[in-house]
């Protein structure tokens, strides 16, 4: 089985000796002429032919000229599964069941007329996506919903990088910050004639739960569409956080994909090798002796056993005294998603698994009572994958372990073949084949 990846391997781009700082920073952040625009236009096109043009090989060189380091990257994750010459972007017919459960719905609803005014004033088109990058809704400017509409950029439609490439949604989603991508710093050409500005909106507990997109052509180019969709996510935000319920007292310690520990909904801050103890301490309901724990933490290493009793010292503050002193074990006031996730697996519930599954347990983790769960949660997931006959169960966990050969195979057996998920699980399967 290979691991999943959660990393970027194989990037190579916009770390050349000698690069002055901000080199590659926004170039169309400030105001500039529509000549300078054009100019700069021009050699992004340049640079596009040289580097991401169909045909084109998958690794980009170090140099990547006018090109931006997080589009370079962008190109480079996202040339494995996209075809630059693609014409429209797949997508679902009936995304109202998408739409009615979607935490977006009523603060877009309420928001709606300020948004289609704005967009329509100013010549843009207002977009909302979901945390997948599947757009819920769009606004504006009429010619702008029919050139939308001809690339799929309109509801139903998939833009993420795995779909679409480098645009404004995905970027926004990956690097989770707000975005601007100009002209051909889109992967796919027929974009180019286009100006995305994205960013990602928040869930009270921190979560993205999707992207706001204002775009245009690119003569349009301004950077005040960039303080709009920042004032817009803001405002949706707040309605999002007013509209929550009070958190659920407890601790919680999140540890699929990414760690952090939330006390009453609230996060708090800890080092990684203490969120590691702790995981280690949830996933183990029988706790350790102080012995067997140094050993799962430190392995043979040399260190003092007091240096891990100062650890479990300051986790049993953290957590409120939810860790018992001779034999390091939690009560049951502390729940974790890696527990729940084994729940699911155990209980057939690969829908609710497949959701909690973020990424492997503490990727950047190498302690060897970590790397024994790890391996034994991503074998119980994947096997669980590849007993299911529900194409969306291997489509999702394909996105998660690109480099899993059986899983995209599995899925293209049970994907209906005018299903148009088909496109993208081929890619990753020869992706992972020539891996």
């Amino acid at each position: 089985m290979e691991r999943c990846v959660t990393d970027e391997q194989g990037v190579n781009v916009g770390e050349e000796r000698g690069r002055a700082p901000g080199a590659h920073s926004d170039p169309i952040a400030g105001g500039h002429r529509p000549e300078q625009l054009s100019d700069y236009r021009v050699e992004l096109e340049k640079q596009w032919t040289r580097l991401a043009a169909p045909s084109r090989p998958l690794t980009l060189p170090r140099d990547t000229g006018a090109v931006r380091n997080d589009v370079a990257k962008s190109w480079q994750r996202s040339l494995h599964t996209v075809d630059p010459a693609t014409a429209v972007a797949p997508g679902f017919n009936d995304i109202s069941d998408r739409w009615s459960g979607s935490p977006l719905r009523r603060p877009v609803t309420e928001l709606a007329g300020q948004l289609r005014g704005m967009a329509e004033e100013s010549g843009y088109l207002a977009v909302v996506s979901d945390e997948s990058g599947t757009i819920l809704w769009t606004a504006g400017d009429r010619a702008l919903r029919r050139q939308g509409e001809a690339v799929n950029f309109a509801p139903g439609g998939v833009w993420d990088e795995s779909h679409m490439g480098t645009n404004g949604v995905s970027l926004a989603l990956h690097d989770d910050r707000p975005v601007t991508v100009f002209s051909a710093e889109h992967l796919v050409a027929a974009l180019h004639g286009w100006v995305c500005y994205s960013a990602p909106i928040h869930g009270p507990d921190g979560r993205t739960v999707g992207v706001l997109d204002l775009s245009s052509t690119w003569e349009r180019s301004h950077p005040m569409a960039m303080t709009s969709v920042r004032a817009l996510v803001t405002a949706v935000e707040t309605m999002l956080r007013a509209e929550a319920p009070t958190p659920a007292p407890g601790v919680r310690l999140e540890c699929l994909g990414a760690a952090r520990l939330l006390r009453d909904g609230r996060p708090v801050p800890l080092p990684p090798r203490q969120l590691e103890i702790l995981a280690l301490l949830a996933l183990e309901p029988d706790g350790y002796t102080p012995e067997q724990l140094h050993a799962a933490v430190y392995g043979d290493r040399a260190v003092s056993l007091n240096t891990l009793k100062a650890d479990v010292s300051h986790l049993r503050r953290a957590t409120r005294g939810e860790i018992t002193n001779r034999r390091y074990m939690l009560t049951g006031a502390v729940s974790c998603d890696a527990v729940d996730l084994l729940a699911a697996i155990e209980g057939g519930d690969l829908t609710s698994a497949l959701w909690l599954y973020r990424g492997p347990l503490l990727p950047g983790s190498d302690l060897p009572g970590v790397d024994q769960w790890r391996a034994h949660l991503d074998v119980g997931i994947r096997n669980a994958v590849l007993g299911s006959d529900r194409a969306e169960h291997a489509v999702a966990f394909g996105q998660r372990c690109p480099g899993d050969v059986a899983v995209h195979e599995h899925a293209l057996r049970l994907l209906p073949r005018d299903d148009v998920r088909r496109a993208v699980v081929t890619a990753r399967l020869f992706t992972a084949r020539q891996g």
